[in-house]
């Protein structure tokens, strides 16, 4: 899955992102190198889903890689 990032410099100095697929999702680094890992991180928890608040009765869980 490939996702577009749009990357501002932020006034006070080093980055910010917003993903625009995903309402919601942005993070920021003091560094670009900062900002990368940190919009993994930022991605990865906008997508994740909180299986204990699934009802199990007649459905499965799988996991796909995104």
């Amino acid at each position: 899955m490939k996702l577009k990032v749009v990357i501002h410099e932020a006034e006070e100095g080093g980055y910010w992102a917003e993903v625009p697929a995903i309402k919601g999702c942005a993070t920021q680094g003091e560094t670009f190198e900062e900002l990368l890992q940190n919009l993994y991180e930022a991605v990865e928890g906008c997508l994740s889903v909180d299986i204990q608040e699934i009802d199990f009765k007649n459905k499965k869980i799988i996991e796909i890689a995104v």
